[in-house]
């Protein structure tokens, strides 16, 4: 990577150059984030995943980029235009829009009417304006007048329209405009379609709207900008014409010198259109693109975290569970999982009306908790879940068994996927979808990395952002989320092992296949003899791998491979076996790290394999906790305003978190509500917390609720 892109992406990330220059050769090695930010922290400077995948991005950006300066410069050349100093302008480039103005003079356009002029010959009266080279310009007009142009006032109209445009396609003006605009306020105001249409009504409140750019928050805008491609609202910004045009004519004087008289008077002119007819559109629009790209990233990053904690979320573990999809008319979907969540039976009661089988249901559910063993129960927290959990609580649970409502968001899209298709060929959707409930309950990492998130419920304007940004980002955050885990090798699904560094759907089915052949791996050097699984995805993904019980205790850590050799040397130092250490927080506290730093394993890593020895494979998530909301909530016709209630995060916007008390309808507690201005909802709750809330507004009509986040 070239230096000036180095400087910049450390400027931009707070990091040093030397940071990130060997992160982008570790990626041109073919090393992935995951394995970078764990096992080449001595070449990174203990930078996080967060970083690494963020260095990524910027070295494809200024790849495509150098791909981008080569095309410029090449059209640029055949044109005889390319000077020494407009070349290094360009090469020296970091920004995507400066390198465009500096093309655009270039750049193949549609007809225009500084097309239609240079047609006519009237390019040399529009240098003579455009270098202050006349004093008379209308008396140099009079040469070009003849068949194609009129009289002196069209071939002065020409010669402005070729100013114009220039103006437009100057780099300094244009950078300068967008220093002005970015201070400016954006406008909104409501269209006659948005008046005359119900759909709009929802977009009131930006019906008459001004706000500073720099100030609005992202998602306001994406609000607006949605609003203004459905045509319900007209978006601006309030430049001050005459300010702009004084800064137009003011940097163009700086480079052609201060035409006099006459000159000066077709000059302002040709500024003046240029401003209004090609600069304000162009400007406003760009100006207005960069903000959203802002709001982008900023809606992008809070849909991460969200994604991760849903991701590391407290799974229960292996228990033999029961998944209950509820509802009314339909009934209550049931599923029996074993350990492992495979499917051991399935049935549908109808506790609730109109059916009212309470009698029948209670059989049924008793029968199937004593013959399946059952150890946890999942309720899918949808329609009739409070209804089903009231229901669940009056039968006898076996010792230790818990009920858990578990978020539904997504479970209809799974069942309805190939991947459930291919799962359960012989099941219907319904009984997909409870399936799907319990196995949340039981790893919900494991089972949600087959649902694209999406889906999921958790998003902020989802739809409206850039989609190739927001895919990177939530399959880097999907990545991340499933090596921090670790995975077994012995137990996890295709989708699963998919995300472990290194390996991507083929080697993941290769894996699978090997698996079955050959009935599990013993160790992680087997994996050598998966089918294209080479040295290089074998270095990636050996660190995320689990085997339990494998002859080996290293092969079940996140101690790599590559420093097996250290372990044993501790251990002998120890005058015990590398069996005997594992596992042993004792054994290992007398170990100094710095008697063990290689040329190849630094202190970081050094470090990372002592707290790792001393808990082996230990799962980063938390443990599942129980959790129950107030029994005498039902409906929002319940709740009154100054009343306190537990609750749970359903999901975390930059405006403030929703929360679910137990009805149909979430609740909001506006940032406003969590602390003092500028507070990141992101760092007060977290996704699936248990809170308390007091409701501080209840609106019937709408059904909205308006809740305070307590100590």
């Amino acid at each position: 990577m070239k230096e000036i892109y180095i400087k910049h992406i450390a400027g931009l990330l707070n990091l040093k150059d030397w940071q990130v220059e060997n992160c982008a050769e570790l990626f041109e090695d073919g090393d992935t984030i995951p394995f970078i930010s764990r096992y080449r922290k001595e070449k990174t400077g203990g930078m996080d995943d967060a970083e690494v995948a963020e260095v990524r991005h910027w070295a494809d950006v200024f790849a495509e980029m150098e791909k981008r300066k080569e095309t410029i410069l090449k059209v640029i050349g055949e044109a005889g235009a390319l000077t020494d100093e407009l070349r290094a302008q360009i090469e020296n480039c970091v920004s995507g829009t400066e390198l465009e103005d500096l093309y655009l003079p270039w750049r193949p356009k549609r007809r225009t009417r500084a097309t239609a002029a240079r047609e006519l010959g009237l390019e040399p009266l529009a240098d003579l304006l455009w270098n202050g080279k006349t004093r008379n310009p209308e008396a140099d007009a009079r040469k070009f007048v003849g068949d194609k142009v009129p009289d002196v006032d069209a071939a002065l109209a020409g010669a402005r329209d070729i100013v114009a445009e220039r103006l437009s396609e100057t780099a300094l003006i244009r950078e300068n405009l967008r220093a002005i605009f970015r201070r400016r306020r954006v406008v909104a105001t409501v269209t006659k379609a948005g008046r005359d249409s119900a759909e709009a009504a929802k977009y009131r409140s930006y019906f008459d709207f001004k706000m500073p750019l720099e100030r609005i928050p992202s998602h306001n805008l994406l609000a607006i900008l949605r609003a203004q491609n459905e045509g319900f609202l007209n978006v601006s910004i309030d430049a001050d014409a005459e300010k702009c045009d004084a800064k137009i004519y003011y940097d163009h004087c700086q480079a052609h010198g201060y035409p006099a008289g006459p000159t000066a008077d077709q000059v302002k002119e040709a500024v003046s259109d240029a401003f209004k007819r090609l600069l304000e559109p162009s400007i406003s629009g760009e100006v207005l693109r960069e903000a959203k790209e802002k709001a982008d990233r900023e809606s992008i990053r809070v849909f991460g975290e969200n994604l991760r904690q849903l991701l590391l979320s407290a799974p229960v573990g292996q228990k033999r569970t029961m998944a209950i999809d509820p509802g009314f008319r339909n009934g209550c979907k049931i599923a029996c999982l074993d350990e492992q969540g495979g499917l051991l039976c399935h049935t549908i009661i109808y506790p609730h009306p109109p059916q009212n089988e309470k009698v029948k249901a209670i059989m049924a559910v008793q029968d199937m908790l004593n013959k399946y063993g059952i150890q946890a129960v999942a309720i899918g927290n949808g329609t009739a879940s409070r209804e089903t959990e009231d229901f669940m609580r009056r039968i006898q649970l076996p010792d230790g068994c818990k009920v858990w409502t578990v978020s539904e968001d997504g479970a209809s899209i799974y069942s309805a996927s190939e991947i459930a298709r291919q799962e359960f060929p012989d099941e219907d959707v319904t009984v997909r979808g409870a399936v799907s409930i319990g196995r949340r309950l039981m790893d919900p990492l494991a089972e949600l990395v087959k649902i694209d998130p999406k889906n999921l419920g958790i998003g902020q304007y989802q739809h409206d952002v850039d989609q190739a940004l927001l895919k990177e980002q939530l399959d880097n955050t999907v990545e991340s989320c499933v090596n921090a885990v670790g995975v077994n090798l012995n137990t996890a699904s295709p989708y699963l092992l998919a995300y472990v560094a290194g390996i991507g759907p083929t080697l993941a089915e290769n894996i699978i296949a090997y698996r079955t052949e050959n009935g599990g791996f013993r160790s992680r050097a087997e994996l050598r003899q998966v089918p294209r699984l080479g040295p290089k995805a074998f270095e990636q993904c050996a660190g995320f791998l689990r085997i339990r019980g494998a002859e080996n205790p290293l092969d079940g850590s996140a101690v790599h491979p590559e420093s097996y050799g250290i372990v044993d040397r501790m251990a002998k130092s120890l005058g015990v076996s590398t069996k005997e250490l594992v596992g042993n927080a004792e054994l290992c506290a007398k170990i100094q790290a710095k008697d063990y730093v290689t040329e190849k394993a630094g202190l970081p890593t050094v470090n990372d394999i002592l707290k790792e020895l001393a808990k082996p494979g230990l799962d980063p998530r938390e443990q599942a906790s129980e959790f129950a909301f107030a029994e005498d909530i039902h409906g929002i016709e319940d709740l009154v305003v100054g009343m306190e209630l537990p609750g749970i995060v359903t999901n975390i916007t930059n405006f403030g978190a929703f929360v679910d008390i137990g009805i149909h309808d979430d609740g909001l507690v506006h940032v406003s509500q969590m602390g003092p201005r500028g507070t990141d909802p992101t760092k007060v709750v977290k996704l699936h917390q248990q809170v308390r809330v007091a409701v501080t507004a209840v609106d019937l009509d709408r059904g909205r609720i308006s809740l305070r986040l307590l100590k």
